[in-house]
């Protein structure tokens, strides 16, 4: 499968862009069970969050911050026999699942007040293994790497093949691991980029080569 590009506007006060770029990939024989074991440590990261709100919601207290869901869910759980495994797997793929529940309760709070665009979004549901796709996502702070051998190295997953169909227009912020319905696996790169400073490379580039 060749790279997919999208582009999509950072939330980002700057006039940063972002290109996103999937490529398929191929775990070896071991992988698999790393990656599912993070797909499902993520997954339920994820429905505490959820859980906790809705608690919350339902007794009329506040909603926990996620700078409490994060102690609660993820620290403090590490340290009970109930879910001491999520220490099997990156802190930074719960991190993120965590930061994915916060950002869908904000679209859907601000949906409700009619302050985002497009259809009306219903609140955030719990996740099953069941469902067609599954994710994890690192960003640079997990310490992932493509290697010499243009592998991507995951931590606590290894070296996973990926056929690279285009070169990466530069360092990547973020990888996310996709495994979809078929069971076939993409790691989506996304590139951090701004227009203008692009636009002024390319006319220099280009005002090079005619003085060349």
């Amino acid at each position: 499968m060749a790279a997919t590009r999208s582009v999509a506007v950072s939330f980002r006060r700057s006039r940063t862009l972002q290109l996103r770029y999937a490529f398929r990939s191929y775990p070896d024989a071991a992988q698999p069970a790393a990656l599912a074991r993070a797909f499902g440590c993520a997954r339920v990261v994820f429905n505490d969050a959820v859980r906790a709100r809705e608690d919350a919601r339902k007794a009329g207290e506040p909603l926990p911050t996620a700078g409490q869901l994060s102690t609660r869910l993820i620290t403090e759980a590490k340290r009970t026999a109930e879910r001491a495994w999520l220490g099997e797997v990156s802190a930074v793929v719960l991190q993120q699942s965590l930061r994915d529940a916060e950002t869908a309760y904000k679209n859907f709070f601000a949906s409700l007040k009619g302050t985002r665009k497009g259809p009306k979004l219903g609140a955030p549901r719990f996740k099953s293994r069941k469902d067609a796709r599954q994710s994890i996502r690192f960003t640079a702070n997990a310490r992932w790497s493509i290697t010499d051998a243009r592998r991507l190295n995951l931590p606590k997953i290894g070296a996973v093949k990926v056929k690279w169909s285009r070169t990466l227009a530069a360092a990547p912020t973020s990888v996310t691991v996709i495994k979809d319905a078929a069971a076939r696996y993409f790691a989506s790169f996304v590139i951090d980029t701004d227009p203008a400073a692009d636009q002024a490379r390319m006319r220099a580039s280009s005002g090079a080569r005619r003085r060349s």
